[in-house]
């Protein structure tokens, strides 16, 4: 058993997120978005130098003696499965340990509205998975995956940095590949898949122009393609792939957007009522014909309102979710108000005043 184990033992134990070590402090564990040190001593560069390279396989290890940063799943029988990022910053060494769990949730257990599950019923297009770091899209796009290879028979190709759930095939035939194993980068994994037939492309992380573009390609020739952004909602989703595009093609980013993006799910992890745990609220884009407009006309300024007003459809903003979890006391309210977008329609529902912008109440 690795040394390191003891702190994911604990961590895994505690329910936490993730297991953070670090050079000069404690071993750190987060739990419901807060990290709180370990009872241990500060940790020292000879003694993480240590517990991390007992974990390395020797091509790793030469990756990070060479001065890179080395992202890998790291799994034992006593403490189960991890992502793990490893790094150097200005005090030393640094890992991340992001706990998988050993069984995949189903989407209604995430705590997703129905309307997630009938997007996979498409065969063609392109369904986003965004958010900030650590609120779950990971685990989100493995229930999707899941959903689809125990219901249909179809040949499914993932694009991991690096495997984290792993799916064995079921219904369908799942081929997972992992950048810096099997390929060398999520755009160059993509235009291999396209050539071993597939019918749904997962690709982990939408991460760079050309990846982008490649996805777009993929959803355009007839698959259903899966991904994810780092960004927090619809518009800003679409904004950063237009962004992304080169200019001469920004016009044709739009267009494709406009006909083969199907939707967009974004997630923030909020705190429930009880403060036990965290539930995931959902901001849900459907493309429409009246929202592939405009796109095209560049107008996505406009979308808000169209998903304030698609209730009827499966659609919400974030802040119509956050509203209707608390209503159902479902979440804590001052958590819901430190993620609101339009922070006064929640001022009412806060118990900590510190949250709540300080009146000037100074007589002139």
């Amino acid at each position: 058993m690795a040394r390191v184990d003891a702190f994911l033992k604990l961590g895994r134990e505690q329910g936490c997120t993730d297991v953070h070590l670090s050079v000069g402090l404690p071993p750190l564990l987060r739990n419901l978005g807060d990290l709180t040190p370990i009872k241990y001593r500060d940790l020292t560069e000879q003694e993480l130098d240590s517990l991390v390279f007992e974990i390395l396989s020797a091509e790793q290890a030469k990756m990070f003696r060479a001065g890179n940063d080395v992202d890998f799943a790291y799994e034992s029988d006593e403490v189960g499965r991890f992502r793990v990022s490893l790094y150097r910053k200005v005090t030393g060494i640094g890992a991340a340990f992001r706990l998988v769990s050993s069984e995949i949730p189903t989407l209604e257990e995430l705590g997703m509205p129905p309307v997630v599950a009938k997007f996979l019923d498409i065969h063609q297009g392109l369904i986003l998975v965004t958010g900030a770091t650590g609120t779950g899209k990971s685990t989100t796009l493995a229930s999707m995956l899941d959903l689809l290879n125990r219901n249909r028979r179809l040949n499914i190709i993932t694009l991991e940095d690096p495997i984290e759930h792993i799916h064995k095939s079921q219904k369908s035939l799942v081929v997972q590949r992992q950048i810096g194993i099997h390929v060398d980068s999520f755009a160059s994994g993509l235009r291999a898949a396209l050539r071993e037939d597939p019918d749904v492309i997962l690709v982990g992380e939408l991460r760079d122009p050309e990846t982008v573009m490649m996805a777009m390609t993929a959803a355009e020739t007839g698959h259903l393609v899966l991904g994810t952004l780092h960004t927090t909602s619809a518009t800003k989703t679409l904004d950063r792939i237009i962004d992304a595009t080169p200019t001469e093609l920004k016009a044709q980013a739009s267009s494709f957007l406009a006909q083969h993006l199907h939707s967009v799910v974004s997630q923030k992890l909020v705190k429930s009522a009880d403060g036990r745990s965290r539930k995931a609220i959902v901001e849900i884009f459907i493309n429409t014909p009246a929202i592939g407009n405009l796109i095209n006309t560049g107008k996505i300024f406009q979308i808000p309102s169209i998903l304030q007003t698609g209730r009827d459809k499966g659609m919400q903003l974030m802040d119509q979710a956050l509203l209707e979890a608390l209503n159902n006391k479902e979440i804590d309210p001052d958590d819901a108000y430190i993620h609101a977008t339009d922070k006064k329609q929640f001022q009412h529902f806060v118990t900590d005043p510190d949250l709540l912008p300080q009146m000037d109440l100074a007589v002139n």
